[in-house]
């Protein structure tokens, strides 16, 4: 099972780092990355291995989402099937 993981926010250092951790510690897989700064807007789109994920997908949200608060950026994360739903035309 996979997911997709947007941040966006203001660009400073350890953003990849904060997250990819939160990650690691929960026992989930970066498949790809994507990430650019335009001028001092950071954006960051991940697509997660998250089968062997060592919690429940709705406290990996909460936890992503409280580093997101302390870093001043927007996390969030849904199901890959419920991203590609929201974007199809």
């Amino acid at each position: 099972m996979r997911a997709v993981i947007t941040v966006i926010g203001k660009d400073k250092i350890g953003i990849i780092a904060g997250i990819s951790n939160i990650l690691a510690n929960c026992n989930v897989n970066i498949l790809d990355i994507s990430q650019t700064t335009m001028q001092d807007v950071f954006t960051m789109v991940m697509l997660v291995d998250i089968s062997k994920l060592s919690i429940q997908f709705s406290e990996l949200s909460d936890q992503l989402e409280s580093k997101g608060v302390e870093m001043g950026l927007s996390v969030r994360i849904q199901h890959e099937d419920i991203f590609n739903s929201m974007h199809r035309i």
